[in-house]
């Protein structure tokens, strides 16, 4: 979905840089890389790895471009409320990048069918953990968490500059405006309180999901409803609402609800 919606905004950009067309390729081999590992674990500890990290890498450097298109507007940061809301998704890259941050995290869990070695147990307690051991022994959890905390505050903050551009019209789109700085925190307190990642956040998870399931209802209605409707859906998907933006808030939701249901290191 990232992918997806990076494709458009670049289009609406003209690709004016060879650069912005590195985010539209990884997010097709970043996919690709994630289905070859759901079947081999070597695929999982070599292509996920590698395509999650360069992508990572290109979520840091396409922020960078982000930042710096809105410096060049006219004003540039001393306007940086018209700015940031009429130029580049500032933290688009950064919630592309979420994707490519879960990608690495789970490329060092240990797979189901695994066998760990017999001498595993002596080497944890004789020996700090290494970050390996460290994610896939008991702190997926908090990685977790922590990953839908950022998915949430930054498709929160790109919801509230795409809700801006329209003057917030409905008040349903304060929604997610205000349900994601409150999920966020939620997320980041639940790294410390394991009853608050039982109770709360499954709760503001299965909230942000069906919030997100009406926006894509409200996107594509929207979508329809500009002139020519679906005789030029193609032309209206690119100009209208962005229609996988309440998704990408859906995607925190769902994050959500599978961290909670994870066991923490010391359960």
């Amino acid at each position: 979905m990232s992918g997806l919606e990076v494709s458009y905004e670049h289009y609406r950009g003209s690709y004016s840089q060879r650069v912005m067309y590195t985010p539209v390729a990884l997010s097709g081999a970043l996919c690709v890389a994630g289905v070859w590992a759901c079947f081999d674990g070597t695929a999982a500890r070599t292509a996920l790895r590698a395509v999650s990290a360069i992508t990572l890498v290109d979520s840091v450097v396409g922020f960078y471009f982000h930042v710096r298109g809105i410096a060049r507007k006219p004003g540039g940061w001393g306007l940086p409320i018209t700015n940031i809301v009429m130029g580049p998704p500032v933290f688009a890259p950064l919630l592309f990048g979420t994707a490519a941050y879960l990608g690495l995290i789970a490329s060092f869990l240990r797979r189901e069918d695994s066998t760990p070695s017999p001498d595993a147990d002596a080497r944890t307690i004789s020996a700090p953990l290494s970050l390996e051991q460290d994610v896939r022994e008991g702190r997926f959890q908090q990685h977790m968490l922590l990953a839908t905390a950022l998915s949430a505050i930054l498709s929160g903050s790109e919801a509230w500059y795409s809700h801006y551009k329209n003057d917030f019209r409905y008040a349903s789109q304060w929604i997610p405006v205000v349900l994601a700085p409150v999920f966020a925190l939620t997320c980041v307190a639940a790294t410390a309180r394991q009853e608050l990642a039982k109770t709360a956040v499954p709760v503001l998870s299965a909230t942000a999901t069906i919030v997100a399931g009406v926006g894509f209802f409200f996107h594509a209605r929207g979508i329809l409803r500009r002139p020519g409707g679906t005789k030029y859906l193609a032309y209206n998907i690119m100009y209208g609402p962005p229609i996988f933006a309440p998704l990408l808030f859906g995607a925190a939701g769902g994050l959500g609800l599978l961290a909670s249901q994870l066991r923490r290191s010391e359960s």
